[in-house]
């Protein structure tokens, strides 16, 4: 599950550069908005050391700029000072409550730390903005966080939601079709795997690890031995040290 985090922190980190704001002209919230985004950029380098001067002198100025206590959460995280980043993320949320951006993030980093129940409440807060950009993104990772609490129907929900927003998504259809599976529809799982397969054939994305180990779970439901043969001839070829692989090896005895 890292990788969900990795995409949460590249594009929020994104969608943090687009809400910084002056407020009437203010010189200091000025100050402040642009320390912050100087420690936005110095993130995006990964140079943690500069970035987190950055966002602390914005503080500094202004108290109440939520983004800079997002931008030091996130410093931490990425230091593993996890109990300074859920600090600095409640900072952030209780200034702005509504803002899908900090949830989002704020409940990524739960995720990260496998407190599953709570990250998806902040997923969930981040997923009701309808004019949230990465909204999409935000259904996807509250698919993935419903699946640890096995809330399966609930996961399903998510992840059409994110496909309805956009059809595409590689992820939302490889985790739709494998809670699909889970709940026993392997018929449909079938479906949105097959979409998936289509952008693997237009060159679009790549199997990974997941991927294929699903793949071979629904050609065996379905009683295609020769797929899952070929699936899993792919995963040991490109994938012989994952836990996918390790899964169909165990299974094959």
């Amino acid at each position: 599950m890292k990788s969900c985090l990795v995409v949460l922190l590249s594009v929020l980190l994104a969608a943090c550069a687009g809400n910084t704001t002056q407020t009437n002209g203010n010189l200091n919230n000025g100050a402040a908005d642009a320390y912050t985004q100087l420690g936005i950029q110095y993130l995006r380098d990964g140079d943690n050391a500069n970035a987190k001067q950055a966002f602390h002198r914005a503080t500094q100025i202004d108290p109440d700029t939520e983004l800079a206590y997002n931008g030091l959460a996130m410093v931490f995280q990425l230091e593993n000072e996890a109990d300074l980043a859920e600090e600095y993320f409640k900072r952030a949320v209780s200034i702005a409550p509504d803002n899908a951006v900090l949830r989002n993030n704020y409940g990524a980093f739960l995720f990260s730390q496998e407190r599953y129940q709570e990250a998806c409440k902040e997923l969930a807060v981040a997923t009701q903005d309808p004019f949230y950009a990465q909204r999409a993104q935000a259904f996807e990772n509250l698919g993935r966080c419903y699946q640890n609490l096995k809330r399966f129907p609930a996961a399903e929900h998510a992840f059409k939601r994110s496909l309805n927003l956009n059809p595409n998504r590689p992820v939302a259809l490889i985790e739709l079709a494998d809670t699909l599976l889970a709940e026993n529809q392997p018929d449909e799982a079938f479906i949105y795997f097959e979409r998936f397969g289509e952008l693997v054939d237009n060159r679009q994305v790549e199997h990974y690890a997941r991927s294929l180990w699903l793949g071979i779970r629904i050609s065996r439901v379905k009683n295609n031995s020769i797929s899952a043969a070929t699936y899993g001839l792919i995963l040991k070829n490109l994938f012989p040290d994952s836990q996918e692989y390790r899964e169909y090896k165990e299974s094959s005895r």
